[in-house]
């Protein structure tokens, strides 16, 4: 039998006849390299260089999760004027309720949303029997002479990667500030953005940045004993109240998109941003934050962009029509979200990684409302970055 041949050289400039063979391995179609004492190999249709250049890169996995946990805070402490303070059966329950999910997300970060006393959220760790390192909740500490949080719940995190740094962003870029109708500038963040930078165990760098952007609820003016100052029942003055919510979300989303683009202009340090930015991922507030849209039109935009990891999933992934992390009046919505920067977008340049999965673990909150509960769905992703 007489078969085709032809030459090949490879990367020593040696030369090989390759002989298709395909009546002798009719499924696999192998390639035959030979040389003048015989075969020395035999390999798919695909060249040897090509199958090198086909080798995936190595990976290392990092689990990250954004967890709203519903004022978290210590027993007999009072947080809000008109709440009750947990008693200590509440307590408990809160603690071992929170210590069970964290166990279920297993994240090498977590970034947590409306603690009050970090020593509630050191409690809920302990009891998911999983080990932290570094637990950090600026403003709620409870080391004298710290009392916990005052006035409104913060950011926190918690990892078991090596800190880099961590800082939290009290006051808005200069010129940012804004005139909210009845209460006069909006300069500061209520519950300020934390940025920590951690390093993975092969060494690569990463930054992580926790935040909470004002709700949608409406803000009513009220003195400094919380009486209120303005007619609730008003229909426009309740109009007004829910302009002001709008105002200041807007405002520090803003903020932190100067953060962002501080964080990733001229780098290629991967960012993730997650937590509780209380909108939809395509709203406008959160899209002064990401920019994603941008993109579509300026290509250089993508460097200080940001992607809904929910989005960026993998083919492979699952996408199970469950994607909500919040009820309201029996609407499903997602206001806990994961944003990436390009380094994990899988189809840049630039890319340095990807999103495998994005979880939502939601099904507490058809369980009824039960403040040892979130109310809040928690969210988690699976993230890769090269290690070479």
């Amino acid at each position: 039998m007489q078969v085709p041949t032809q030459t090949l050289e490879d990367h020593k400039s040696n030369t090989f006849s390759a002989l298709f063979v395909s009546q002798a391995y009719p499924r696999s179609r192998a390639l035959v390299f030979v040389n003048a004492k015989g075969v020395i190999s035999r390999e798919p249709v695909r060249t040897q260089l090509q199958a090198m250049q086909d080798i995936p890169p190595n990976y290392a996995t990092l689990f990250v999760a954004t967890c709203n946990l519903l004022n978290l805070a210590n027993p007999q402490r009072v947080y809000y004027e008109n709440q009750d303070a947990y008693d200590e059966r509440e307590y408990e329950r809160k603690i071992a309720w929170t210590g069970e999910r964290f166990h279920a997300l297993n994240a090498d970060v977590l970034a947590v949303q409306e603690v009050w006393d970090e020593s509630a959220l050191k409690a809920a760790i302990a009891r998911s029997g999983l080990r932290y390192d570094f637990v950090s909740v600026p403003g709620a500490q409870n080391a004298p002479p710290h009392n916990g949080a005052q006035g409104t719940p913060r950011v926190g995190i918690a990892t078991r990667l090596q800190v880099d740094h961590v800082r939290s962003f009290v006051d808005f870029p200069p010129g940012f500030g804004i005139e909210v109708p009845g209460l006069g500038p909006h300069t500061r963040f209520e519950r300020p953005p934390l940025l920590a930078t951690l390093r993975m165990k092969h060494g690569q760098q990463v930054h992580v940045l926790t935040v909470h952007l004002k709700s949608k609820r409406p803000k009513f003016l009220q003195d400094a004993q919380g009486n209120a100052l303005e007619d609730r029942e008003d229909r426009k003055v309740g109009t007004m109240a829910s302009l002001r919510s709008l105002v200041m979300r807007g405002v520090e989303a803003a903020a932190l998109r100067c953060i962002v683009i501080d964080l990733l202009q001229g780098t290629n340090t991967p960012l993730v941003v997650m937590g509780d930015f209380n909108d939809e991922p395509h709203s406008v507030t959160t899209q002064l934050v990401a920019a994603t849209s941008e993109v579509a039109y300026d290509k250089a935009a993508r460097d200080v962009a940001l992607f809904n990891a929910y989005e960026m999933q993998g083919e492979s992934a699952l996408k199970k029509d469950v994607a909500y992390s919040h009820i309201h009046q029996g609407f499903p919505a997602v206001l806990d979200q994961i944003f990436v920067s390009e380094e994990f977008v899988a189809t840049s340049r630039r890319s340095l990684g990807d999103v495998r999965r994005v979880d939502y673990f939601n099904d507490h909150l058809h369980e009824g409302r039960d403040r040892s509960r979130s109310d809040h769905g928690f969210v988690r992703a699976l993230l890769r970055l090269r290690t070479d």
